[in-house]
């Protein structure tokens, strides 16, 4: 298990800067006129008003405790520490997580006691701070991980997104985030605005996703435990709807053939996706195995096996 004592955060280097405070100012100016993601819906959350996200300035979570289903080097012994954050500048069809980020289910909860949600976290032995589905919080987050700093954190922060990012918002959070876990979902335009109601996705993504290697650069691995930098999940989907090839070609080519790359085999039909024949079933062997050859071929080798262990 990773010692928090052999382990400094990114953040506190910019704690100790002076700096943190005027990133906390210019991330909260954004909400005034929302361009937190690339929606830019510029309506003002700190008036209440709601967006695409429907989100205010208030920050609704989930749940808050460790999490053990994450990728192993975030989990190690002590688990993964997620906080899951409600709503979603996503609209998958297919999501799994849809009482939380279509319908917002969860509890308001402060800057503060979202700092001591952290801590708490830090107490009971997590490796880190997993922020799932953040960006439409990211803020509020950062304020909260300034106030917890002052209270002793010291563990890794992990930004948990569905990879639809606003690159001037990831450089803000440059020097706070540790370990950036995007998913990179779509490669073609029209699966992404059918499917998620997104139809710059993929232009989005890949720049957002060069900016987060750009700060923490390939995963780090000590002891089993990750870190710091980019771990990128792609949900292979059946017939082919997720485009892996041209995924798979932008991170070997342009991120790098040592990125740390999850490639998920766990689709089912889930919300509304039975009503898309194309979508109303789990994906076949085949299908997997089939990204994972391509995957290998472009000399991806880092955070997938060689063959499927699965039992479709």
């Amino acid at each position: 298990m990773m010692s928090v004592s052999n382990f400094q955060a990114v953040y506190l280097k910019l704690n100790d800067s002076g700096r943190f405070d005027e990133r906390i100012e210019k991330l909260y100016k954004i909400l005034e006129k929302c361009s937190l993601c690339p929606r830019n819906c510029q309506v003002n959350r700190l008036n209440k008003q709601k967006g695409f996200c429907r989100s205010t300035d208030e920050v609704v979570v989930t749940s808050v405790g460790p999490h053990f289903g994450e990728e192993k080097e975030l989990v190690g012994i002590g688990g993964s520490g997620t906080i899951f954050l409600s709503n979603c500048n996503l609209r998958c069809i297919y999501c799994q997580n849809y009482d939380i980020s279509h319908l917002g289910e969860g509890q308001i909860q402060g800057e503060e006691q979202l700092a001591q949600s952290m801590l708490y976290l830090q107490g009971i032995g997590c490796h880190n701070i997993n922020l799932v589905t953040p960006t439409q919080f990211s803020p509020q987050l950062v304020k909260a991980i300034k106030i917890a700093i002052e209270l002793g954190l010291k563990l890794p922060i992990v930004y948990n997104c569905g990879g639809y990012e606003n690159v001037e918002t990831i450089k803000l959070l440059e020097g706070i985030i540790d370990i950036y876990m995007p998913d990179i979902k779509y490669s073609h335009k029209d699966m992404a605005e059918r499917f998620s109601q997104a139809l710059d996705y993929f232009q989005k993504a890949k720049e957002a996703v060069l900016e987060m290697h750009r700060q923490v650069g390939d995963l780090e691995i000590v002891d089993g435990i990750a870190r710091r930098g980019l771990l990128i999940r792609h949900l292979v989907l059946p017939n082919d709807i997720s485009g892996s090839k041209e995924v798979l070609e932008f991170i070997a080519n342009e991120v790098s053939k040592d990125t740390y790359v999850n490639i998920m085999d766990q689709y089912r039909p889930e919300y509304e996706a039975n009503k898309f024949p194309e979508l109303s079933r789990r994906i076949t062997e085949k299908e997997y195995n089939r990204v994972i050859e391509m995957a290998q071929n472009l000399g991806l080798h880092r955070g997938f096996e060689k063959i499927s262990k699965r039992l479709f």
